[in-house]
């Protein structure tokens, strides 16, 4: 591939740079066996993240009614709270590599299906306020895969298409990604696996943080 360099990263949050994906697994399972409904294999909960939580949930329970849609929603934002009371914590190399991105003069920000408030929360917890100079979440932009989120950053950073590179854990962010004519890197240690990631035609895929830096540091 021709070398490129990139002026703005996107980094996705859950299962890319916060090892969050079995909270939220254990969260949206309780959520469904609170409200007496089949509680489904890991790997389909792991499936949904990264869309927006409505998303989410209508895609695992499509047959829901609107309240018990908002039922459902609250039992797994409070179940996810009282896990969250001892923070998820970024993946082995997280903090060293955006550390070294940050130095870099390279521009960071966050492109999340989590909603504001929960992003805050990570974000205040793990002391990680100082590497990104923007964020999108579900309370700003239409949920992954539309582009949305991703055209609002390039609007914000004043950068173009390609010069700027996605990194996410899901298909939602890699087809996120492709939807705004972006490259993107797919990271296998989060939500779902290399053979799903590929699928979405990353430039890249990489099995820990510090290969996905030691390949920027080479592009």
């Amino acid at each position: 591939m021709e070398r490129k360099e990139y002026s703005l990263v996107v980094f996705d949050w859950d299962g890319t740079l916060i090892d969050s994906v079995p909270n939220i697994v254990t969260a949206l399972a309780k959520a469904a066996e609170s409200l007496g409904l089949p509680v489904l294999a890991d790997e389909v909960y792991k499936g949904i993240i990264g869309l927006s939580l409505g998303e989410a949930i209508t895609t695992l329970y499509p047959d829901l009614d609107e309240d018990r849609l908002v039922a459902y929603r609250e039992a797994y934002r409070d179940f996810h709270l009282e896990l969250e009371q001892q923070p998820s914590r970024p993946y082995p190399g997280v903090t060293q590599g955006l550390e070294f991105l940050k130095n870099t003069g390279i521009k960071m920000a966050v492109a999340t299906g989590k909603r504001r408030a929960g992003l805050n929360r990570s974000m205040t917890a793990n002391d990680y306020q100082s590497f990104f100079e923007a964020s999108r979440t579900a309370d700003d932009a239409h949920s992954k895969p539309h582009p949305m989120m991703l055209e609002q950053l390039l609007d914000e950073f004043h950068v173009t298409a390609d010069q700027t590179l996605m990194v996410g854990d899901s298909g939602f962010d890699l087809a996120m990604a492709a939807n705004a004519g972006i490259d993107s890197v797919g990271v296998t240690y989060g939500a779902q696996n290399k053979s799903n990631l590929k699928e979405y035609q990353p430039v890249h895929t990489v099995d820990s943080f510090d290969e996905l830096i030691d390949w920027l540091g080479r592009h």
